[in-house]
């Protein structure tokens, strides 16, 4: 996919909360006065586009501390804000990089169901493809014959082998498995579906715990990541996962899914100012190739609504 008609679907991936922004933002400027009345405007014009109250709060205070006092057109106040909206999100975008030694590198992708895990997974795997690794799938989500099913669709579409077992089956006991088949095969990644039941924290925490002592038993470094999918048109209840997850699964990075143009794609800031987890990468559409590290410049841009 061209670079340009990558821009034009986050573009659209972002277009309700760029709307929403612009929108509360074009009754602030004019050539206003930036005083405290227009930094609660702007404060409030963030919180409603999904940014998050700390996001807010924190692009308020910047604002305030370099230009407090000073006339600001529309134009210069949407500038103003897309520099900080792009200092919060260039710490966190942070491609997921196979660095493993010895291989295989093992990423565990955990998630409710519904939220896109199983299609994220195959467009990792994709992604890992065109730069040259070897991939490798395993379908931990035992619970859900359709999970397996739909996992071993997509494996066979782009081509990877696929290690599963028995719905109902041990999902540690195909964690095993798999691992044994990368380490003798030399898999560079192996991509690892869980189960997405968070309504008995007490099971899924079990179970990812049992999958950790195996993988510890073969490789101690390993899992290497465990790679949260959440989807964007939940805005802030996306938000509530991370929480859960990250005290349920230990999460070390986010892939950010949905963000076609009912997306709430502000809460991709609310995450990054909240957690500062790695964002690996952006889901803007149903492709392949739509699927990709983001360049949290022009993210932040097209938010803001100048790019």
């Amino acid at each position: 996919m061209s670079e340009t008609s990558w821009s034009q679907r986050l573009f659209g991936g972002f277009a309700k909360t760029s709307e929403r922004l612009t929108a509360n933002l074009a009754g602030v400027g004019g050539s206003a006065k930036l005083d405290d009345a227009t930094l609660d405007e702007v404060e409030d014009a963030l919180i409603m586009s999904d940014l998050g109250p700390a996001a807010a709060a924190r692009i308020r205070a910047r604002l305030s501390e370099k230009r407090f006092g000073l006339e600001i057109t529309t134009r210069e106040l949407k500038e103003a804000v897309a520099e900080e909206i792009a200092a919060i999100l260039r710490p966190v975008a942070k491609p997921l990089e196979i660095t493993a030694f010895p291989r295989p590198q093992v990423i565990l992708v955990i998630g409710v169901n519904g939220s896109g895990k199983t299609t994220t997974i195959a467009k990792l795997a994709h992604l890992f493809q065109e730069d040259d690794y070897g991939v490798l799938l395993a379908a931990g989500d035992t619970f859900r014959a359709a999970a397996i099913g739909q996992l071993a669709t997509w494996a066979g579409r782009i081509g990877v082998d696929l290690v599963r077992g028995p719905e109902g089956g041990d999902p540690a006991a195909i964690v095993f498995d798999a691992v044994k088949q990368a380490t003798d095969t030399g898999i560079d990644a192996l991509i690892v579906d869980t189960a997405g039941r968070l309504q008995n924290k007490k099971e899924l925490m079990e179970e990812l715990a049992k999958i950790r002592r195996v993988l510890g038993r073969l490789n101690p470094e390993a899992p290497h990541d465990v790679v949260l999918v959440l989807d964007a048109t939940n805005g802030q209840n996306a938000l509530a996962q991370i929480d859960v997850f990250k005290e349920v699964a230990g999460v070390t990075g986010l892939i950010m899914t949905k963000l076609d143009g009912t997306a709430r794609g502000g809460v991709l800031v609310a995450a990054a100012e909240q957690y500062g987890l790695p964002i690996h990468a952006i889901g803007v559409g149903e492709r392949m190739e739509d699927l990709r590290p983001f360049d949290p410049d022009l993210v932040a841009r097209v938010i803001a609504g100048v790019a």
